[in-house]
């Protein structure tokens, strides 16, 4: 698994070096959305990856609030999206939302979960389907950057949801 880590790594620091060009170069909007959604994702790949450093009271307490201000400044860009009318940026943050939503159902209600894991599959499949669809309409646009960013996270989310799913697989036997 060097090599897994070694890829998480990297898509870690690109998407890192896409939030700082967002601060330098695009609108607030983007600015906040970008931070947010990596802060987001950094505290779930410590609680799907590594959930023994959750154990401590303390450090669950400051994950929970991290994720709290992240999800709220996200809402806000989101909102922002709509209200600057960025159709693309707002249709974008709204199928990332609900990927997030299922994600968050697919950790918490492993049973349940377990009993439909197509339907969990399906929807997965259909919104990420429509992130890329996205990704297709600003480089047909010739708006490279954010096509290159919405794959990169496309990329990002698929690594988290293979730590989802070993969640759900359970512990490897010894």
């Amino acid at each position: 698994m060097p090599g897994y880590r070694r890829f998480k790594a990297a898509i870690f620091a690109l998407l890192a070096v896409n939030a700082a060009a967002f601060v330098l170069f695009g609108r607030p909007t983007e600015a906040v959305d970008s931070i947010a959604w990596f802060t987001l994702l950094a505290l779930f790949e410590l609680e799907t990856a590594q959930p023994q450093r959750l154990r401590g009271k303390r450090v669950a307490v400051l994950v929970h609030a991290g994720r709290l201000v992240a999800g709220v400044a996200v809402a806000i860009a989101a909102a922002g999206f709509f209200y600057e009318r960025e159709w693309l940026d707002a249709i974008n943050a709204a199928l990332w939302i609900a990927v997030v939503v299922v994600l968050e159902i697919e950790v918490r209600f492993l049973d349940a979960v377990g009993r439909h894991r197509g339907v969990f599959a399906a929807v997965l499949g259909a919104l990420y389907s429509g992130i890329a669809a996205l990704a297709l309409v600003w480089a047909w646009g010739g708006e490279w950057f954010d096509a290159y960013d919405a794959a990169l996270w496309l990329v990002a989310f698929v690594a988290i949801e293979i730590n989802v799913l070993q969640i759900a697989r359970g512990p490897e036997p010894a």
